[in-house]
């Protein structure tokens, strides 16, 4: 997927995105094409929060194709946890030298790519491009496909160079490598009536594992999670979920728009955060799937936990 003047514009025009909407005036500094000034901050770079989105994927290496500082400044700072591998922990660059600038680097990034296949074995590899990559013309998604053909492992490109814009926007062109790259390419085993996804949860600090359970005792299956503590091969069979749930929709609402649109899966913005927001998520997912019964257990469980929590707290309140 090259990342052409037209494909920052239409990332950056995003109309699912409310701040792309209804700007006037001084609020119109506000939309996600307003582009930053010099010495303004922007909480990243793209090719930070194309990493931001991506990295959490625990059985996947991650590859960065640029000098070691691009990799080596940035690396693991999220603290996205893992059930299950860690093979995500590991950073792997291309380390480039001033002869890759000069002479190109395609042909080491080839080499390593078929390094980190051969020895750490990992479900898929997302590949990074960078500042010097891209402004070198190396060719991310021939080398990419190159290597594939070889390994016959998933290696997804993403470019996502830190000129192109802020982290926002590398958010969404990570969300735009899993759409063309991963998403629709394997099928999950069965399906129920009740599988939703969560886009735009990172499982930062672990999370989402204080969410999950309740999905759980509601008979809500998480078909997969995008991205935090995920599987590659739950990515690949998503398109199968009856709800995708936007947690950080600011990130990856690209994603779940054109989710809809290829798949019919509808979407909804939700929060995880304070007991109104959790909820009111629990609420609108039943009322979404359209389940009477469901509808019904969800307001036993907020009953019992709500009771739970009053419990918890009251030697604090009566403070």
């Amino acid at each position: 997927m090259k990342m052409t003047q037209g494909k920052i514009k239409e990332l950056l025009t995003e109309p699912g995105c409310e701040h792309n909407h209804h700007k006037h005036g001084n609020q119109k500094n506000k939309a996600c094409t307003q582009q930053a000034q010099p010495g303004a901050a922007q909480g990243g770079c793209a090719f930070d929060g194309a990493m931001i989105a991506l990295v959490p994927i625990t059985d996947a290496a991650h590859l960065v194709h640029g000098p070691i500082a691009c990799a080596g400044n940035s690396w693991g700072s999220r603290g996205s946890l893992s059930s299950g591998p860690l093979l995500y922990k590991m950073g792997f660059t291309t380390d480039l030298s001033e002869n890759d600038v000069i002479f190109g680097g395609e042909k080491r990034l080839y080499q390593s790519i078929l390094e980190v296949q051969q020895r750490y074995q990992p479900a898929a590899i997302f590949v990074y491009s960078t500042c010097v990559t891209a402004l070198i013309g190396d060719d991310l998604d021939a080398v990419c496909q190159k290597a594939a053909n070889k390994t016959g492992t998933p290696i997804i490109p993403v470019n996502s160079p830190g000129f192109i814009g802020s982290k926002n926007l590398g958010n969404r062109v990570g969300g735009e490598a899993l759409l063309e790259y991963v998403v629709g390419t394997a099928e999950p085993e069965y399906t129920t009536p009740y599988d939703i996804n969560l886009i735009g949860e990172y499982n930062i600090a672990g999370e989402l594992w204080n969410v999950l359970p309740l999905f759980e005792k509601l008979g809500i299956r998480v078909l997969a999670k995008i991205t935090g503590d995920a599987r590659y091969q739950e990515i690949a069979y998503a398109h199968r979920a009856k709800l995708n749930v936007m947690i950080c929709s600011k990130a990856l609402i690209n994603m779940a728009r054109k989710m809809e649109e290829r798949y019919g899966i509808p979407y909804i913005e939700e929060s995880f955060y304070g007991v109104e927001d959790m909820n009111r998520c629990l609420r609108n997912v039943a009322l979404k799937l359209g389940d009477a019964a469901l509808q019904d257990r969800v307001e036993r469980l907020i009953a019992e936990e709500t009771a739970t929590l009053d419990r918890t707290l009251a030697p604090y309140r009566d403070r």
